[in-house]
């Protein structure tokens, strides 16, 4: 457990029924938590930051780290200032009135805000990934050249003691290699493209560098929460590992603060003016996936917080606080690894020379659209699982399920029943166990798409967001032939990268009843709250940006009334 941070305890003088007291309360490491507690200690408040596990940073910590929210600080200063109105449009077209005006007028009005006072700490630094497109730039208002932005490359040895309590880095490579998501974008074209090959030498050099200077370089969400971290520290803002939310306090109809269990011990926190809830979702708690998921979604191959289980969401609950979309998730396809991991698939499903075929052999919705779209309509067909299907000519030049190009496919994929390998497509089908005439026709009539460089029938391609993590030397950088022996099959597993169904909070976060009567001095955040997103993704990072904003907002109005 982390050491004990200055002014971690306070004596109870006003109240001996609790242990420890703070202004704010705050249940969750991830993103949205510890900006939180910054935005309290910036208005004067004390704060505590609990955690379940013996790791921070939740699932942010384990995420691509990418962080949406329109007219930011960074992208300010790339000239990219967007006009409200556009952004309130797009969010419209997405949300399609599941999520109250308010709310999303909160995040827009806010979002800017959270950024710059996070800001405020040396150690907050971001880019601009640019290129990354919103998920839907066709709509009125997206945005082509995206508004994704990502935190700077971090050394973790400046954390200290607090390094051995960050979650292993899931975007680091062999002997120390770092990529952040842009890297990525560029490696995965090595085989195909001068930019690629640059970046494969930068790799190189990484490697070297790193040898030599032994640094500890992480990317993405885990060098997101190692800055936050950082801020934190500065702050003198105490972080709690390893302690276990088991109840709220509630007196008079309003929650006064929390029952943790620490220290092999039950202790009580008071959150004088409140407590935020930001625990996540309900990923690993198979009895909540399979009393509200969808059929198809309810094994849990979701690579959230492993100690996500819906105790933010239960607990508001006990308490009459109503919920919604909690037959949604921020879905993801995926492929497991023999090992039980789960491998999630963004670039993939965007190279050329392959298809994704249902049961029946035949193509079910553009492979290359976002994934929660993608896995929307495999869930309302059925098509689980799917059929990821692909030649050799797209294994020696993309990678994929983080196999490198050209590198043979492990024999234990085709061992656990994971992957096939045939030398004719009839022979594919057999072994897959779809109709081999039909996987035999869709493959002959996305070739015929393929030669003419369009899509009619689902639009692969038509989009930017398609084309992102596609081929640029083809007239369609989604499509091309499949026709290079041998051809490969994956079992494409319903993944997610958390739930999003959870508490309704209204525009201050401020968790609600049924009857819309608010909760006194109860917040949520991130997947802990009803998604603000409805059942869409505006872009890379529209799971983090909300969740930073919300506990921004949350804060800022616990400092409002004290």
């Amino acid at each position: 457990m982390s050491a004990a941070s200055p002014g971690e305890e306070f004596d109870p003088e006003f109240d001996p029924e609790f242990d420890a007291e703070f202004d704010l309360v705050i249940v969750g490491s991830g993103g949205g938590g510890m900006a939180a507690a910054l935005t309290a200690h910036d208005a004067g408040l004390t704060a505590v930051v609990v955690e379940k596990g013996a790791k921070f940073g939740g699932s942010t910590g384990i995420s691509g780290g990418g962080i949406w929210i329109p007219n930011n600080p960074t992208l300010r200063a790339r000239g990219h200032d967007d006009s409200r109105a556009s952004i309130r449009r797009y969010l419209d077209l997405l949300t399609e009135g599941r999520v109250p005006a308010a709310r999303l007028d909160a995040y827009v009005d806010h979002g800017p805000a959270a950024m710059e006072l996070l800001g405020k700490s040396r150690w907050m630094r971001f880019f601009w990934v640019k290129g990354y497109a919103d998920y839907h730039p066709e709509y009125e208002g997206g945005r082509p050249l995206g508004r994704s932005v990502e935190a700077l490359p971090f050394d973790t040895r400046k954390l200290g003691e607090d390094e051995r309590h960050q979650r292993p880095n899931s975007m680091k490579g062999p002997l120390g290699l770092w990529i952040t998501g842009k890297d990525y974008h560029d490696l995965a074209m090595a085989k195909r493209t001068w930019r690629g090959r640059r970046a494969s030498l930068v790799a190189a050099w990484r490697v070297s560098s790193n040898l030599v200077r032994r640094r500890h370089m992480a990317t993405g969400g885990r060098a997101l929460v190692a800055r936050l971290r950082m801020a934190l520290k500065d702050a003198g803002i105490p972080l709690w590992l390893e302690t276990t939310m088991t109840d709220l306090v509630e007196r008079d109809g309003r929650v006064t603060g929390i029952v943790v269990e620490r220290d092999g011990g039950t202790r009580r926190i008071r959150g004088r003016h409140g407590v935020l809830l930001a625990t996540g979702g309900f990923d690993h708690n198979p009895e909540m996936r399979a009393a509200y998921l969808p059929k198809g979604g309810q094994d849990d191959h979701a690579m959230g917080a492993r100690e996500n289980t819906g105790d933010g969401i239960r607990a508001g609950e006990r308490l009459g606080a109503a919920l919604d979309l909690m037959d949604d998730a921020w879905w993801m396809p995926a492929v497991r690894h023999p090992s039980g991991a789960t491998i999630p698939l963004v670039s993939e499903r965007c190279i050329p020379r392959s298809v994704i075929v249902s049961g029946d052999g035949t193509r079910f919705t553009n492979e290359s659209s976002p994934y929660v779209n993608f896995v929307h309509d495999q869930l309302a067909g059925g098509h689980v699982p799917a059929w990821f299907v692909l030649d050799a000519k797209a294994r020696a030049r993309y990678p994929f399920a983080q196999i490198l190009p050209g590198v043979p496919i492990p024999k234990a994929f085709y061992d656990a029943g994971i992957a096939f390998k045939a030398g004719t497509i009839e022979e594919l089908a057999g072994k897959i166990g779809v109709p081999a005439d039909a996987l035999a026709a869709t493959v002959r009539t996305f070739n015929g798409y393929a030669r003419a460089g369009r899509d009619p029938e689902f639009g692969r391609g038509d989009s930017a967001y398609d084309r992102y993590y596609g081929d640029p030397n083809l007239k369609n950088p989604n499509l091309d032939v499949i026709e290079s022996a041998p051809y490969y099959a994956f079992r494409l597993e319903v993944g997610d990268l958390g739930t999003k169904g959870g508490l309704v909070s209204d525009e201050h976060a401020r968790v609600l009843r049924a009857d819309g009567t608010v909760i006194e001095g109860l917040y949520a955040t991130g997947n802990t709250a009803a998604s603000m997103m409805g059942n869409e993704y505006a872009g890379p990072g529209a799971t983090i940006g909300p969740s930073i904003v919300f506990g921004y907002i949350a804060a800022r109005h616990v400092a409002g009334r004290s």
